[in-house]
């Protein structure tokens, strides 16, 4: 049984809980040498190994084609502005003197190793290192220009759901699963922090309803572990939580992030839920459910719709284009900021490829309507 096929089954049998370490290897204003990140993010899987995790996901970035050189700042990090955010992780990891140690430290450790890509380019680059699972970050599900490029592959994709509709989720999987039956999907809050009463678990059993036969979790990003107990109870079969070594380190996710203390009680009593009716009838008799629970809706929160046009991607250019090509896969890119990109949404992926352009284009220049014959 390959690693991918070993975790599948566990999401499918049992619960699979991820820390989500994402960036958090980075925690200084200034910048450091990428060997002090790698020891940074060593500790980071030493820690999740020891609280219990099944698997420990970074974020990989390549400025390149993921964000536009445009100054602006996302509501959840005004550390730096998004393109040097993004630029200053995809310079402090390269695949040789990051990626690869990293990897192979985890295997030594017994943790399943994964990130997320941010573009088609990150996600190149993690596969020269090999992953056996991917993750469709909240601001990426109709990034259909990664996610082409993911569902190609044989192994299993995690999507998030955070500043979504539901036509949009259902958009998002129904892409995937054109080509990948092994997709699973994240009910997931766009908010930093988000409170437990904004959980809105309910959302969980909307999706089971509207995607049988895709496993469902749950992607938290509060600070308590109350939320992911009662997804479990349930039905969650995977519970992801953004784990730190310290909150009060620099960066955009420390402050949202379980410690590795916090995060070993969430595992110790996501096993006891599993193994024990009482223990999940418990959690499902919890006093304060309703409000946990919420509506059994998929709705466009105030504070999600803050990061929409900052996260969501535009159809650029992705080399200088003569006058009468046809557009090929390759030659496209979907990038950030879409609310100033002035490009297509990526979500025409599919309806742009293929066409003609009546004009030359610079790399980087948006692909519009006004641009295809």
């Amino acid at each position: 049984m390959t690693a991918s096929e070993k975790i599948w089954e566990k999401i499918e049998k049992g619960v699979f809980i991820i820390a989500e370490a994402g960036k958090n290897f980075i925690q200084t204003a200034d910048d450091r040498l990428v060997e002090e990140y790698l020891k940074n993010a060593k500790e980071l899987v030493d820690r999740a190994v020891w609280a219990g995790a099944d698997a420990i996901k970074f974020q990989t970035h390549s400025v390149e084609d993921e964000q536009l050189n445009i100054e602006i700042v996302s509501p959840h990090f005004k550390g730096l502005d998004r393109y040097q955010w993004v630029r200053r992780n995809t310079l402090a990891t390269p695949v040789n003197e990051f990626w690869r140690p990293l990897k192979d430290y985890c295997e030594q450790k017994g943790i399943v190793f994964f990130s997320t890509p941010m573009s088609r380019g990150a996600a190149m680059r993690l596969s020269e290192v090999g992953v056996p699972l991917w993750k469709i970050g909240s601001g990426d599900i109709l990034d259909f220009v990664c996610m082409d490029y993911l569902r190609a592959t044989d192994i299993p994709v995690i999507m998030s759901s955070g500043m979504s509709t539901l036509e949009e989720v259902r958009k998002g999987i129904d892409f995937l699963r054109a080509k990948n039956p092994r997709v699973a999907l994240m009910h997931a809050l766009s908010k930093y922090p988000g409170l437990p009463e904004e959980a809105n678990l309910a959302v969980m059993q909307l999706f089971q309803e509207s995607f049988p036969g895709v496993p469902i979790g749950f992607s938290e990003n509060s600070v308590g572990i109350e939320p992911s107990l009662l997804a479990v109870a349930l039905g969650a079969t995977i519970i992801e939580k953004h784990f730190t070594l310290r909150r009060d380190l620099w960066g955009s996710d420390h402050k949202v992030s379980s410690t590795p203390e916090e995060f070993k009680e969430l595992v110790a009593a996501i096993r006891k839920i599993e193994n024990s009716s009482e223990e999940k009838d418990r959690w499902i008799n919890y006093p304060n459910l309703s409000a946990v629970l919420g509506k059994k809706e998929k709705i466009l929160q105030k504070d999600e719709a803050e990061f929409r046009p900052i996260f969501r991607k535009s159809l650029m250019a992705g080399m200088d284009l003569t006058a009468g090509t046809v557009l090929e896969p390759k030659m496209l890119y979907a990038m950030r900021p879409q609310k100033y990109a002035g490009g297509l949404p990526s979500e025409d992926y599919e309806e742009v490829l293929g066409k003609r352009i009546k004009i030359p284009l610079k790399k980087f220049d948006p692909i519009t309507k006004m641009v295809l014959e």
